[in-house]
C-alpha cells in the first residue's frame, strides 16, 4: 500500500496526472505547531529581541504555553493554587500543586509553582528540589532558573547565583530583572576579590 500511495504521489507531483478541480477529495489544511515547536519559536523569538516590552510579551506567551497542562483537572487544580498563593494559603496551594507533580510528573510548570510556593514557606530546600525537577523537564526555563539564582543569593551563594542570572540572560535577554541582578553580584564579586 505505502508503494502505491507513494507511486501516485510522484505521479502527481510529476504531473502525469491531474486531479479534477471539482473533486470531493479533502483538503488537508496544514497541521497546527505543537506546544514543542511553538516554544521552540517563541524561545528563539525572545533571545534575538532586543526590545524590552515586545519581550516581556513573548515571555508571557510562554508563560502561556507553560500553564497548559493537557489536562483539564490539571489545570484547573494549577488554579485553584494561584488562588490560594494569592490569598496566602500556602498550605492550600501546597496540597494542590502535591496533587499536580504527582498526578502529572512531566509537567515542569506543576514544579516550578510548587518551588515557588516552597520558596515563600522558606523551605528552601524542598524549593530547589522542585526546580531542579523543573529545569529537568524544562532546561530553558527562565522562571526555574531565577528561583534557583535567588536562593543561592539568599544562602550566600553569590558566584552560584551569578551563574544562574547569566544562564537566565542567554535564554532571555531582555529581562530587566537578571540584567540587574548580574551588574549587582558582577560588582560585589569583584569588590570582594580586590
Amino acid at each position: 500500500m505505502r508503494i502505491l500511495q507513494a507511486f501516485l504521489t510522484a505521479l502527481l507531483l510529476s504531473g502525469s496526472i491531474a486531479v479534477p478541480a471539482w473533486s470531493d477529495e479533502p483538503v488537508n489544511p496544514p497541521v497546527a505547531a505543537t506546544k514543542e515547536a511553538r516554544l521552540d519559536q517563541l524561545f528563539i523569538d525572545l533571545k534575538r529581541e532586543r526590545n524590552e516590552k515586545a519581550a516581556e510579551r513573548i515571555a508571557g506567551r510562554i508563560w502561556g504555553e507553560w500553564s497548559q497542562s493537557g489536562s483539564a483537572s490539571i489545570d484547573l487544580m494549577m488554579q485553584w493554587s494561584q488562588k490560594a498563593i494569592e490569598n496566602q494559603k500556602f498550605d492550600v496551594a501546597l496540597d494542590f500543586l502535591d496533587q499536580v507533580v504527582t498526578l502529572q510528573p512531566n509537567y515542569a510548570e506543576g514544579w516550578n509553582r510548587r518551588a515557588t510556593v516552597h520558596f515563600m514557606m522558606k523551605n528552601l530546600g524542598k524549593s530547589m528540589s522542585d526546580i531542579d525537577h523543573a529545569l529537568q523537564l524544562e532546561p530553558r526555563h527562565f522562571g526555574a532558573l531565577s528561583g534557583l539564582a535567588q536562593i543561592m543569593a539568599l544562602t550566600g551563594h553569590k558566584q552560584s547565583a551569578l551563574e544562574a542570572w547569566q544562564k537566565v540572560l542567554a535564554i532571555y535577554p531582555m529581562m530587566r530583572n537578571a540584567q540587574d541582578q548580574v551588574a549587582t553580584l558582577s560588582e560585589e564579586l569583584a569588590g570582594e576579590g580586590i
